[in-house]
């Protein structure tokens, strides 16, 4: 899914996540997903949430810390995107021209 520059991730982690089986799985987001509509909707799909809670939140929620690194696989991955000029800056004005160019770049990634 892509979305415009300016809009918050998060109004697009359910319908992202209504496209996938998350039941018996684990969600690992970054503290920018904490919102109890996510972590009530992973919880009635049968997922365990791995989303650290907010700083100064009331409540503390439990997080392994150990499976929350393995996010950094795919932060790496943007980070490579983000290499790409073209992809970085965002200049296409059509989101199927802009797929097109990261469907390129990733597999340029994944040749290296």
């Amino acid at each position: 899914m892509i979305s415009e520059g300016q809009r918050n991730d998060i109004n697009y982690a359910i319908p992202l996540l209504d496209q996938i089986e998350i039941n018996g799985s684990n969600v690992l987001a970054d503290r920018g997903y904490d919102s109890n509509k996510l972590l009530d909707y992973v919880y009635a799909r049968g997922g365990e949430p791995t989303i650290p809670s907010r700083k100064g939140a009331k409540f503390e929620r439990h997080c392994d810390w150990w499976l929350y690194k393995e996010r950094h696989l795919v932060e790496k991955y943007f980070l490579k995107l983000k290499a790409f000029r073209r992809i970085a800056t965002r200049y296409d004005k059509l989101a199927a021209t802009y797929l097109g160019f990261i469907c390129i770049a990733s597999i340029l990634i994944w040749l290296k």
